[in-house]
């Protein structure tokens, strides 16, 4: 009898597990459709035009929000912008443009973790970490940059002044926090204080985002 409880309430448990998951499926694809709805129109406003030879900027965003789809919780989306002068230069200032952004995210979203959860119980945490904050950025700038993958790129001329670009990048959730780990190892070498509370600091790193949404 005991063992048949045991059974139950581990199936109950994956029920509830599954719906769960399901639910927040269900939400993140409603989240994504609100957010096509949204570029496709910016796109069009602004006179966006694909940098790919005989493609629309229609199919390109719609191919790019269901590579997220199949993804699932796994995939995230960033896009990366630039304005330069010659055209040919456009999609590597995107990229770097795009890395330095997800840097500066995951930076933020660590930093406001370690006000929470660390230094309001602690004396002068933050100032220990004011260094490690910089170093983490950085070294997640350069580890996520393996990781992204430009799905398309879409640019504007503008008169007399060069061009606007946009490139739409893919990051696989898995591997960026591969990435983050990496970056937090690095960085900590140079942290008294990332040592000090290394565990606590790598779960926030670990969860990413996951605080924010």
């Amino acid at each position: 009898m005991k063992k048949y409880l045991l059974s139950l309430m581990a199936m109950l448990f994956l029920a509830t597990a599954a719906q769960a998951q399901s639910t927040y499926a269900k939400q993140l694809a409603k989240q994504r459709k609100k957010e096509y709805k949204t570029a496709m129109k910016q796109l069009k406003k602004e006179n966006w035009k694909p940098l790919q030879v005989g493609r629309s900027v229609e199919v390109l965003l719609l191919e790019y929000y269901s590579k997220l789809e199949q993804l699932g919780e796994n995939g995230y989306g960033i896009t990366g912008e630039g304005h330069v002068g010659i055209k040919s230069s456009g999609e590597a200032v995107t990229y770097n443009n795009a890395a330095q952004k997800y840097a500066q995210q995951c930076g933020s979203t660590v930093k406001g973790r370690i006000v929470r959860d660390i230094a309001t119980n602690e004396n002068n945490v933050q100032q220990d970490f004011s260094h490690f904050y910089s170093a983490y950025e950085t070294m997640v700038e350069k580890e996520i940059k393996g990781e992204m993958k430009a799905a398309f790129t879409v640019y504007k001329e503008l008169k007399g002044n060069g061009y606007d670009f946009q490139t739409y990048f893919i990051i696989d959730e898995d591997a960026a926090t591969s990435a983050r780990i990496r970056a937090f190892e690095n960085a900590a070498r140079e942290s008294e204080a990332a040592q000090r509370y290394a565990e606590r600091v790598s779960k926030f790193v670990r969860d990413g985002f996951k605080e924010n949404e």
